[in-house]
């Protein structure tokens, strides 16, 4: 049975490489926050570190971009070359992250097959990506593997399993597994630990997740018959997914005839993580809209969705002038409530004009909607259990649907794993 999730030849820093200065957060966090980004330049120093292969997207389009991505290419083949990393082959990682408000996620580490994944909309892969892909943050990550002899993840894949058989039962056969890295994460990111599954263990997750790749199962738990198996869903590094998969096409485009089957750029190193952890919280996205004639926007907008003021549906409220309106949408054009109205933004705006901003937090919402042609939008949170069906009936979510956590919780950069034809490194 295909699960598209398979161990992997997984690289990390040998026992002499301070794990702390080797370890930050993911490149899409703190991006309107340069300061936290020269804060981890200074933590780091002249150590080793994974900030020497990435580029921060608070930094893309600056001044030097070139010189950083020549940096990245660099840093790999000496880290690489220099004999400080150590090869796990055919490995899988159990990582139990604890985040700055003290709950632990775990999670599963191992590489997934990019032929299995699509993050276009109208995708029917095993792997799918959960939110609309902006086709244009990817040639920047594309050119950074296209030079790249390893690759430094983010990404995180959903389960959705319920009854926690796939991941969960580490946590109780972890005393039988070694322990291979143990420490705090610079900057308030909290503490991970992880560690490296036998072949026992290997077997029993492999075998959970032959049961979701079942046609039969998928069907009575989604009550769906028409539709492909939907295994994992992208809940963090869409991007860095999307640009993987980019690049991999590329190369068989420039390989015709070539057998791709056991090239490393097949693959991407993942962390999987059950769609159910307590410690995985779902925030709401609210809306900012400027530039714009309220009273035009909202009387299109009762009419385009049917708005109503009382009832039962899809709900979500609107601030004007510090003026909070309940709003529930009798015409839905989504399974959600964000993309029923995101619909209605994207083609009023393309019309009309105006521009659109992502916030977290009422107050923000709420300050920003008190300035001149400017309009709020206040969303519910989704429920977790929303997410396979609507991915599944209604392809990829609206951009910016849901947050995971805050961003000094998101993933840290840890293991690697090469990328390119090995022969190349002979």
């Amino acid at each position: 049975m295909e699960t598209a999730f398979y161990p992997a030849d997984i690289l990390l820093p040998k026992d002499t490489i301070d794990m702390e200065k080797w370890s930050v957060v993911a490149c899409d966090q703190f991006t309107s926050e340069p300061e936290y980004w020269n804060q981890v330049r200074e933590v780091v120093g002249e150590h080793p570190s994974t900030f020497s292969m990435i580029l921060p997207e608070v930094f893309l389009g600056s001044e030097g971009e070139e010189k950083k991505l020549e940096r990245i290419s660099t840093s790999m083949c000496k880290y690489l070359e220099g004999g400080i990393l150590r090869e796990y082959k055919d490995s899988l990682i159990y990582v139990e992250r604890t985040d700055s408000c003290g709950n632990i996620r775990a999670g599963l580490v191992g590489k997934i097959d990019l032929e299995q994944y699509d993050y276009k909309k109208s995708s029917r892969s095993l792997i799918r990506a959960t939110e609309a892909t902006v086709t244009e943050r990817i040639p920047a990550r594309v050119k950074i593997r296209e030079n790249a002899v390893l690759e430094v993840p983010h990404i995180m894949l959903l389960i959705d399993d319920e009854e926690g058989n796939v991941i969960e039962p580490l946590a109780f056969q972890k005393k039988d597994m070694s322990c291979i890295y143990d420490y705090d994460l610079m900057l308030g990111g909290g503490h991970i630990k992880g560690y490296l599954l036998g072949e026992k263990e290997k077997k029993r997750v492999q075998s959970a997740l032959e049961k979701f790749s079942e046609p039969e199962y998928f069907s009575r738990k989604y009550r769906v018959k028409e539709k492909p198996v939907l295994l994992f869903a992208v809940g963090d590094g869409n991007h860095s997914l999307a640009a993987a998969k980019e690049y991999y096409e590329k190369l068989k485009a420039q390989n015709p005839g070539k057998d791709f089957s056991h090239h490393p750029a097949r693959y991407a190193l993942v962390e999987l993580v059950n769609l159910h952890s307590e410690a995985l919280v779902f925030e709401a996205i609210h809306r900012i809209v400027t530039g714009v004639h309220p009273e035009d926007l909202l009387s299109k907008m009762e009419i385009a969705l049917a708005i109503k003021e009382e009832g039962e549906g899809q709900t979500f409220y609107t601030l004007e002038n510090g003026r909070k309106k309940k709003c529930v949408i009798g015409r839905p054009t989504s399974k959600l409530t964000v993309g029923s109205l995101q619909r209605f933004l994207d083609g009023y705006l393309a019309q009309n004009g105006g521009k659109i901003d992502y916030i977290h937090g009422e107050l923000v919402v709420k300050q920003l909607s008190e300035e001149k042609d400017s309009i709020g939008f206040l969303l519910p949170d989704m429920k977790k259990e929303e997410l396979f069906p609507t991915v599944i009936h209604d392809g990829a979510l609206p951009r910016k649907t849901f947050s995971m956590g805050h961003a000094q919780d998101k993933r840290y950069y840890t293991e690697c794993r090469i990328i390119c034809d090995h022969s190349v490194l002979k």
